[in-house]
């Protein structure tokens, strides 16, 4: 997954191999077509989190099914990011987080909504530990993208105190 993480260093986080969870969202057959015929390979996309504020995506590409998945676990190990939480286990505000053609609208929920996504972003807000989130994908249908498209979103969020610090006042003015 080639991607420019100069913006993302500070938002990046450790992984703990031990408690992380993963979800096979895709694997595809890929062909590379050359002059003996034709190399089939397959491509894995894989989304791995902690359940507790933590989760990250990656691909993955071999020739054997098990193999792409472990590069793909490894290459979402890098690419982790940490979640923002309000009270009621949902995100802090609505958000429209962008990858390429897709979005995906990121909605708040109160206590016992339950997670309503589709396939791809119900897999990164489940292992991220979000229990009360409505999503909906807008755009492009793309499993990778709408997965980049959810992390996105959910990297972009703010918490009411981060918010306060930038605008120089307290929270009680921001959310009053």
């Amino acid at each position: 997954m080639a991607r420019d993480n100069r913006d993302n260093r500070d938002n990046n986080i450790e992984a703990n191999q031990s408690e992380l969870e993963d979800s096979v969202v895709a694997i595809k057959r890929v062909t590379k077509v050359v002059k003996g015929g034709r190399n089939m390979r397959f491509s894995a996309l894989v989304v791995v989190g902690d359940k507790k504020g933590h989760v990250g995506a990656g691909t993955g590409k071999a020739a054997e099914v098990p193999e792409a998945i472990r590069k793909a676990k490894q290459d979402a190990e890098k690419n982790m990011i940490t979640v923002p939480f309000d009270e009621n286990n949902s995100i802090p505000h609505d958000f429209i987080g962008t990858f390429g053609s897709a979005s995906v609208l990121l909605k708040r929920s109160k206590e016992g909504t339950g997670i309503i996504a589709g396939g791809p972003a119900r897999s990164v807000c489940e292992l991220a530990g979000l229990k009360n989130i409505r999503t909906k994908s807008l755009g492009s249908n793309n499993k990778q993208n709408v997965v980049l498209a959810t992390l996105e979103g959910l990297k972009s969020l703010k918490t009411p105190d981060q918010v306060s610090q930038l605008r120089g006042k307290s929270v009680e003015d921001i959310l009053g």
